[in-house]
């Protein structure tokens, strides 16, 4: 795990419940990379910060904390977007990792290939492929 600072002007950053558990998830699901991890205390589980890269862009994650006025909320209004090379690929990897299929990976009808998937943490991800 490397501190590598974020350089991107945009950077999501998406609160989970157990954030722990979903690095682990989208390592396996979209190869992400860890770079930092900041726990909330010694005596906590949950990760007040954490840095990790995916298909070569950062995210940031933090756990919910109610008592700071951070309740647990369903993720909505937003999806996360991957846009690759092999689509096939990576929306099979996350299939196999446990991601549900909300839209079907086809080809749609302004050229790209396109699918989205609901992680298990609630957080929506499309995938696309340009077609040139």
């Amino acid at each position: 795990m490397t501190d590598t600072p974020a350089t991107s002007g945009l950077i999501p950053y998406i609160n989970v419940d157990g954030v722990a558990d979903a690095i682990a998830f989208y390592q396996k699901a979209f190869g992400a990379i860890e770079h930092s991890r900041n726990p909330a205390s010694s005596d906590d589980a949950r990760i007040m910060h954490a840095h990790i890269e995916i298909n070569g862009a950062p995210l940031f994650l933090s756990d919910f904390f109610p008592e700071h006025g951070f309740p647990i909320v369903a993720p909505q209004g937003f999806n996360l977007h991957l846009q690759v090379e092999d689509a096939q690929h990576w929306f099979d990897r996350a299939v196999a990792a446990g991601a549900n299929v909300i839209m079907p990976l086809q080809e749609q009808f302004w050229g790209d290939t396109y699918g989205q998937l609901k992680d298990p943490y609630g957080v929506t991800w499309a995938v696309g492929q340009s077609k040139a």
